[in-house]
């Protein structure tokens, strides 16, 4: 390679934040494709899914999962629309300038922040690091500095309508192989907007107690409530289950006050685990000067994807704090979760929405990343390591991503 080639290919990938890869893989790397700009941004759409495709002019494609974010309740439509003004800045850019075009992304928005804006970046910045590890030949979380883990820990969610049925089904997980498992606790989510203060922390206890007694003292159990607990409600619940060794209560309150979010986590007899609708550095920031957090949940696709996650890693870990990525949606998500926990030092664990298993998640991507008991296998594959299945798309239409309302027998609203 002449040294002028040489020095525009290592220019090229420090602007992409692949570090110096190997000089000998340079011609592969990008070698005739490193002149490659973005074309188009297309999204696509199956059941309750939408994915971000970023299309090259040289015929490379990246791809990523676009949270529903405002739309959470009813049909993706604003997010998209954010997707379509990052597309008006992306249009004829070197694809491989990551860090530059979520700077410009972000900061474009005079007013910055706001899910459905994070939630474009997000799906854009996965595309982009797919984009970059097909360029290079190498999995995402090379890309990032290079492996800290072969396979990631994973909590798996267990359900049902009683505390025997939850318990049956985390103790079916923990057969499969899995070491932790995460459940509601409040039973129906129509009821709970009725409960008694007494009756909140008696039912929690009762389905805890249950799945603890199903799993035996090896297994973590965590428990969600979905932020819709007042503080005295929260800690009351928090007491109520401090014999059973709870590995951490998530979203305890809503999560707009984090003075409030700090004064219950100082109540509580196990960690506070919160972050899955906070979508800033600035935000994540706030949680840890105030202690309010033993573990952050970024999502990767409100949270800025790779980049801004990676960024708010290193926040906790100075702050001795583990990361929990949110993980709600499908493969893709799970799989850029993945190569970013492969690529941290201070992850805890890992949540899965069961792609193994469930339709359509597992017919949407060509090839679901390995399952092995409770852990994904880190890919070895370019890029995120999954594609999707277009074809099988034509069998899944479009549906809204509905949450069920929590209203009260007096009218009143409760929370989503």
């Amino acid at each position: 390679m002449a040294k002028q080639g040489r020095r525009e290919f290592l220019t090229r990938a420090a602007a992409a934040g692949l570090g110096l890869v190997a000089a000998s893989r340079s011609e592969r790397v990008f070698g005739a494709k490193s002149g490659l700009k973005v074309a188009r941004l297309e999204t696509l759409r199956a059941d309750r899914f939408t994915y971000v495709k970023v299309h090259t002019d040289g015929g490379v494609t990246g791809i990523g999962e676009l949270h529903p974010a405002s739309n959470t309740s009813g049909t993706v439509v604003t997010p998209i629309a954010a997707v379509k003004y990052c597309e008006e800045y992306l249009i004829g850019q070197d694809p491989t300038h990551i860090e530059r075009h979520w700077q410009h992304m972000f900061r474009r928005n005079i007013f910055r922040g706001g899910s459905d804006a994070m939630a474009a970046v997000g799906a854009i910045d996965m595309a982009l690091w797919d984009i970059a590890g097909k360029l290079a030949a190498l999995p995402v979380h090379k890309l990032l500095g290079g492996p800290t883990r072969e396979k990631v820990r994973l909590y798996v969610h267990v359900g049902g309508n009683s505390p025997e049925e939850v318990a049956d089904q985390a103790r079916r997980r923990v057969e499969q192989g899995f070491t932790a498992v995460r459940l509601y606790p409040l039973g129906d989510r129509e009821k709970f907007a009725d409960m008694s203060y007494q009756g909140i922390a008696h039912l929690a206890e009762l389905y805890v107690a249950a799945v603890r007694k199903a799993v035996g003292p090896e297994v973590d159990v965590m428990i969600d409530v979905v932020c819709l607990l007042t503080p005295a409600e929260a800690i009351a619940v928090g007491k109520a289950l401090a014999p059973y060794g709870l590995y951490f209560f998530e979203d305890p309150i809503e999560p707009d006050n984090i003075d409030a979010l700090a004064h219950v986590a100082a109540n509580l007899p196990m960690p506070v685990a919160t972050g899955e609708r906070l979508y800033t550095i600035y935000q994540f920031r706030e949680v840890l000067n105030k202690n309010a957090a033993a573990y952050l949940r970024p999502d990767l696709c409100l949270a800025g994807g790779i980049t801004g996650s990676k960024k708010i890693a290193a926040l906790a870990e100075a702050s001795y704090v583990g990361l929990v990525p949110h993980n709600p949606l499908s493969c893709v998500l799970t799989a850029a979760c993945v190569q970013l926990c492969a690529a941290i030092h201070n992850l805890a664990i890992q949540e899965y929405p069961g792609d193994e298993l469930e339709k359509p998640k597992r017919d949407l991507v060509k090839e679901p990343l390995k399952l092995e008991g409770g852990y994904l296998i880190v890919p070895q594959k370019p890029g995120l390591g999954v594609e999707l299945n277009e074809e099988a798309f034509n069998h899944y239409p479009p549906v809204p991503y509905q949450r069920r309302a929590i209203v009260g027998r007096d009218g009143a609203l409760r929370d989503y």
